[in-house]
């Protein structure tokens, strides 16, 4: 039989919680592109334990399987994905004060954009930085979340690494153990569990004390930068930025100078605001994007001589 064998899916799916299975379900509405046909089984785990139990149980069956957080930075093909997909949506967390310092501890599935608010509104510092930025703590630490301020007193590129203290992780020799950064391997775009299956628990977070009111000027300061770069994910789904980052140039502008902000193809657009960013119209397939990656990538090499390599992710079957 195969992995995805309709009675090794059967088995699969009566190992985990009955309550937050479902079968062939569209994986469009759980990413930011709003693309990606169904999968054999969905699970929604709510807990580090039950997201682990579901990895281990795919891991003794054979069965293909693929963790999804917010869904950004991915495209997930037409034809959905064969096997299990794991919605991680544990968010357990707790802030562990002491004096002028605290630990935030917290479950992979938690979104960034959630311990932000709880954090500036409690007067902890450390995680304001990446508001706007579509992500759960296990994508955070899986990328090294990064983002450029553009404030004059703090322009550079701050990475999620700089507060990161300790994650909880399932290993892929299915052992649960805490690793430290040391583990991690932070560079930039890029750890440790872009090389091994390893799937992140929970982890723990640095915060130091600041005033609420700078706290909340740094958040205006970077939504506004955002917001005047970027499309937004409201009115324009997308998965981020398409291409790898090229030092010096900003594969972005490569795309902008062969004339394609704006090119559409099917329902796929390369944005008016950033040429590194691709947009859902409204009906979008993976295919247009696809396809649409392709013509900037043509196009950039004619023109430039310089190969873009794609950052985002390709899941399941096209």
């Amino acid at each position: 039989m195969s992995n995805s064998d309709p009675e090794i899916l059967e088995r699969l799916a009566g190992r985990l919680n009955a309550a937050h299975v479902k079968r062939h379900e569209r994986l469009a509405p759980y990413t930011t592109f709003r693309i990606g046909g169904p999968a054999d089984l969905l699970l929604e785990a709510m807990s580090a334990d039950e997201l682990a139990n579901g990895v281990l149980a795919a891991r003794e069956l054979g069965v293909p399987y693929f963790v999804l957080g917010l869904g950004a930075n991915v495209l997930i093909g037409d034809r959905g994905f064969r096997g299990l997909v794991i919605r991680n949506t544990a968010s357990a967390h707790e802030f562990r004060e002491n004096g002028d310092a605290c630990e935030l501890w917290t479950e992979s599935g938690a979104t960034v954009k959630s311990l932000i608010q709880e954090s500036v509104a409690r007067g902890w510092s450390g995680l304001e930085h990446y508001v706007g930025i579509p992500s759960t703590v296990g994508g955070a630490v899986w990328q090294n979340l990064h983002f450029l301020s553009p404030a004059p007193e703090r322009e550079r590129t701050m990475f999620i690494a700089e507060v990161f203290q300790s994650c909880e992780i399932l290993s892929q020799e299915n052992e649960r153990k805490r690793v430290d950064a040391g583990y991690v391997q932070f560079g930039y775009d890029d750890t440790v569990f872009h090389h091994r299956r390893d799937i992140v628990l929970s982890a723990t977070f640095r915060l130091t004390r600041k005033d609420p009111a700078v706290l909340h000027r740094i958040l205006q300061e970077n939504l506004s930068w955002r917001g005047a770069k970027h499309p937004w994910l409201d009115w324009h789904p997308s998965a981020g930025s398409i291409f790898k980052k090229i030092e010096g140039v900003g594969a972005g502008r490569l795309v902008d100078q062969c004339g394609l902000k704006g090119f559409r193809h099917g329902d796929a657009q390369i944005s008016h605001m950033h040429a590194n960013i691709m947009v859902n119209l409204g009906h979008a397939t993976a295919k247009d994007v696809r396809e649409l990656i392709t013509i900037a990538q043509q196009a950039v090499e004619t023109k430039c001589g310089v190969h873009l390599d794609p950052e985002i992710g390709f899941i399941g079957e096209f």
